[in-house]
Formats: C-alpha cells, sequence, structure tokens
C-alpha cells in the first residue's frame, strides 16, 4: 500500500447514516420487546 493511498474509511455522511440505522435498530428491539410485554400482560 502506497504511502499517498486513501485511508480505508467510509465519508462523515455514510458513518452517520450507520450510526443512526444502528440506533434505530436498536429502539426497534425495544419498542417489540416493550410490546410483547403488554400483550403478554393483558
Amino acid at each position: 500500500m502506497l504511502w499517498s493511498d486513501p485511508e480505508n474509511e467510509p465519508p462523515k455522511e455514510l458513518r452517520d447514516t450507520q450510526n443512526m440505522l444502528r440506533r434505530l435498530g436498536v429502539l426497534v428491539a425495544l419498542a417489540m420487546i416493550l410490546t410483547m410485554l403488554v400483550i403478554g400482560v393483558r
């Protein structure tokens, strides 16, 4: 690899999008668990 090669790192927009999708996935998972608990209580 040459010293002039760009770093193998995604651009900032892509990293921000990935972080947002990861947070969204966690929120959806928590919402599903909460929904299951509410349905289970009834």
